[in-house]
């Protein structure tokens, strides 16, 4: 039986925590700073999880990372 393959975008854009949650970036912060709100360039700082439903897709891309 063959391994299955990584989604390679996936790999780059999140990671797991120890518990089996995944932590992905905030979103909205390459570019374009200039145009935000200051709140939401304090607010959209660090990483964050995401919830079941979207987790539950990203799992499914990365089958070795449990």
């Amino acid at each position: 039986m063959p391994k299955m393959k990584t989604k390679s975008g996936a790999k780059k854009r999140f990671k797991m925590t120890a518990t089996g949650k995944v932590k992905v970036a905030a979103q909205g912060k390459q570019h374009g700073m200039i145009k935000r709100h200051a709140k939401f360039i304090r607010q959209a700082r660090g990483t964050m999880v995401l919830s079941d439903c979207d987790a539950k897709i990203v799992k499914k891309y990365m089958p070795y990372a449990r």
